[in-house]
């Protein structure tokens, strides 16, 4: 199922839904503009969403974002550890459901 050539499949949402898609580019591009968090450690914070979400699409588009804007590969191997922290935090502290008082 995953094959970044259905990537070119987007235009067909541009072409059937502009005006959302159009809202959907401008804010994409707004919000990893350089702003008080440079662009590089925006790219960090996506890929460890992207690899939480499990998103193929979004693992590889940002992890090239990423090194394009300065990532090194301790810097992509501590964003994996940050990201899979976060989801195995997740899940002990979403064990507390289990314990009916």
């Amino acid at each position: 199922m995953f094959d970044m050539k259905n990537l070119t499949r987007l235009k067909k949402l541009d072409e059937n839904a502009p005006e959302s898609m159009k809202a959907f580019w401008e804010f994409d591009k707004a919000a990893f503009q350089p702003g008080t968090i440079d662009g590089l450690h925006k790219q960090l914070m996506a890929l460890a969403v992207a690899l939480t979400t499990q998103c193929p699409y979004c693992i590889e588009l940002h992890r090239r974002a990423a090194v394009q804007a300065g990532a090194t590969e301790p810097m992509l191997a501590e964003t994996a550890v940050v990201a899979a922290a976060m989801r195995a935090g997740a899940a002990v502290t979403h064990a507390t459901h289990l314990f009916k008082d």
